[in-house]
């Protein structure tokens, strides 16, 4: 097998052909105004309008990015019949009421809504429902899937290059920067940040059967605002053997109070064939650091292919989710992180809160 490089796996996400449907963005805080609409402009993609709970916010982001409408509130953007498709980054205790308004617009086609989609799974398929019935495409950021790392390894996945895969993990030593909005819903790690973990295990290895996990709280964002989902550890169970695991550590020991870092995300995936492994990025935000993929296989033995590109997460990858929809939309398709996957996510988290509750495993089938 000759040696691969990032160009010849498949590590980028596609492009619609059509870049011309006007967006409406609806949000205008750091994920929308520093990734979102980031990678937007770089791919060429055409936001139109913008609007924010602030409306000098919404301003800067407009005048930053070249958007011409500035609205006062997101039911004015909602009228705006020159819009296609709306971009919602609010905070999940807020998307439902949003999405509520927007599906009731005829001209809205498609609605790419911020992870995670509501408070819970029971929301999510209420959300799920509206736009089904409004014949609106729905598709959920779970913008991890696009990660080059991630995409590059499910290409091999894919190609058969690390045979059947036996293990997956992911080692997670991070200090997030919390949202406000948290504290109200008491939420530290699982729906924010293992959700990523847990829709990527999905998207590389199908849908498990079950999850144990075991939470402990952060001992630095106690101080902040109580919580139970700090430090999360659990371990997916697939029907052929297969296991995932994640040790999900938003602590990473006393970092921030004196002592050194070891800060990263290293992900590992073995095969009977070949082993993949990888880091992701983002722990060095601003500073633009490439995730990464090397991986071996049985027929070059001893040897590791190190495949590198200059693309990283942040913001580069958030092109790939409104990419999605919108080749969804230009095709009449269903987008890979279709609303409907996307509850198989949201129930894979709330199985894990389940499992915390009542110390047990718990199939995924009894969320939903």
């Amino acid at each position: 097998m000759p040696e691969s490089t990032a160009f010849e796996l498949d590590y980028l996400s596609p492009l619609p052909d059509n870049k011309d449907m006007r967006i409406g963005c609806i949000g205008a805080g750091f994920i929308m105004a520093d990734c979102h609409l980031v990678a937007y402009r770089d791919a060429s993609f055409n936001p139109v309008a913008i609007t924010s709970r602030s409306k000098q916010r919404a301003q800067e982001a407009a005048d930053r990015h070249g958007i011409a409408k500035v609205y006062d509130h997101y039911s004015e953007l909602l009228a705006d019949d020159s819009i296609e498709v709306i971009d919602v980054a609010v905070p999940p205790d807020n998307q439902f009421g949003v999405i509520a308004e927007a599906v009731k617009q005829p001209h809205i086609k498609g609605i790419l809504a911020q992870k995670p989609l509501g408070v819970d799974y029971a929301k999510a398929a209420e959300i799920v429902r509206l736009c089904q019935e409004a014949g609106i495409t729905l598709a959920v950021n779970q913008n991890m899937r696009f990660d080059h790392s991630i995409r590059a390894c499910k290409d091999l996945l894919n190609r058969g290059v690390l045979g059947e895969p036996v293990l997956g993990t992911i080692d997670m030593r991070a200090i997030p920067h919390w949202m406000d909005w948290q504290e109200r819903q008491g939420w530290v790690t699982l729906r924010i940040m293992s959700i990523h973990h847990l829709d990527s295990f999905r998207y590389l290895f199908g849908d498990p059967e079950r999850v144990f996990a075991s939470v402990r709280k952060d001992p630095r964002t106690s101080k902040r605002f109580d919580h139970d989902d700090g430090i999360c550890l659990y371990i997916l169970e697939y029907e052929n053997g297969f296991r995932a695991s994640s040790w999900d550590d938003v602590w990473a020991g006393p970092a921030n109070e004196g002592a050194a870092k070891d800060i990263g995300i290293r992900w590992r995936v073995e095969g009977t064939d070949g082993m993949a492994r990888g880091t992701i990025g983002w722990p060095e935000y601003p500073e633009p650091t490439p995730s990464t993929l090397d991986y071996t296989t049985t027929q070059q033995p001893g040897v590791w292919h190190q495949p590198r590109w200059s693309e990283v997460w942040f913001p580069d990858a958030f092109r790939g989710p409104m990419a999605d929809l919108l080749i969804a939309l230009e095709n009449n398709t269903s987008p890979q992180l279709s609303g409907e996957d996307n509850l198989k996510t949201m129930a894979l988290v709330d199985a894990c809160y389940l499992s915390v509750k009542e110390h047990r495993a718990v199939d995924i089938a009894e969320v939903g």
